[in-house]
């Protein structure tokens, strides 16, 4: 009898101990260990050069260590799939492009922002029709009186099928009775690569993402897509001032699991303020043609479901899947 007393002991003991440690674990102050950034697209896009400059900054807030990782593919549904599936303790955070607002419609996955809690919106950007600096056509009308006698001639390139850049390029066959072949890549940088070696046509990727090619004589942009004309290349005009009333643009910020701890939340939140609003992004958005625009958790997530009720109108119209 005094043995299996003894026991029982023991066994309660150590059950106490575990408990207390767990306890000791689960109490510690976040973050207590790097943090991981999932970009859903590939390494070089605007994607990616956004997150790599916000988790710089955010990284000295933070006082950890901030891994960015690129997991890709399905339009992006695949890391931010990774993400809405991880452990829900701020550790695992997603960079959330406008594309997180799409997949579902697309037929990827059943993902919607109700799934994350978003954390801080960061920019804005807009799509750009460009094509090669030797291209014959120095108009949009001249490229699309090309396309009308052409059909499915012209080759458009994209960061990937239903991504918001291939949705930009479908816009524009929609509004204006063309057919275009779109070729889709992973991310805009591979995209961007394809036109330069002459093996697409034209992209649709972002004003940004094009800029250092047009810059340097490689490329020219025929019209931007957003509602207002780009801060870097205001000569270049926007659709809606040619007549064409289309506007596509990109956007992103950063979300984790839903679920995630309301402190975890805001700590994050406050240091993605500080990333964003950072010398060093605000640099990056004057050179690269992006808009710095800071939101808070609230604000986004209440325009990321804005977005994900008007794509879902929309993308079964355009006939993407």
């Amino acid at each position: 009898m005094k043995k299996k007393i003894t026991m029982v002991l023991i066994a309660l003991l150590a059950v106490g101990t575990l408990c207390f440690a767990n306890g000791q674990s689960e109490g510690q102050p976040f973050p207590a260990k790097e943090v991981t950034i999932v970009v859903p697209y590939s390494p070089g896009g605007a994607s990616d050069t956004v997150t790599r400059i916000i988790a710089k900054n955010t990284e000295s807030a933070l006082g950890v260590p901030v891994i960015v990782t690129n997991k890709t593919g399905a339009s992006g549904s695949i890391g931010m799939d990774y993400v809405r599936k991880s452990t829900p303790d701020g550790y695992t955070i997603s960079y959330m492009p406008v594309e997180s607002t799409m997949v579902s419609a697309l037929g990827y996955t059943d993902l919607a922002p109700a799934d994350f809690d978003f954390v801080a919106g960061a920019m804005t950007l807009s799509a750009a029709l460009t094509v090669r600096a030797d291209a014959p056509w120095d108009s949009v009308e001249e490229f699309l009186a090309y396309a009308k006698a052409n059909p499915g001639k012209l080759n458009i390139g994209n960061s990937g099928t239903g991504s918001i850049w291939h949705i930009a390029a479908a816009s524009i066959e929609e509004s204006q009775g063309v057919q275009f072949n779109h070729v889709p890549f992973e991310g805009a940088a591979p995209a961007i690569a394809a036109l330069l070696g002459g093996h697409i046509d034209a992209i649709t990727v972002s004003d940004a993402e094009v800029l250092p090619n047009v810059k340097n004589g490689d490329f020219k942009v025929l019209a931007v897509m957003g509602n207002e004309r780009s801060a870097t290349l205001p000569e270049v005009p926007t659709l809606k001032d040619l007549g064409i009333d289309v506007a596509v643009f990109g956007w992103g910020g950063f979300a984790v699991p839903k679920g995630t701890p309301d402190d975890v939340k805001a700590i994050l939140g406050a240091a993605f303020k500080v990333g964003i609003g950072s010398a060093d992004f605000a640099q990056l958005c004057k050179e690269r043609g992006f808009t710095q625009k800071y939101m808070t958790g609230k604000e986004i997530q209440e325009f990321a479901q804005e977005q994900y009720e008007y794509y879902s109108k929309l993308i079964p119209k355009l006939g993407i899947h």
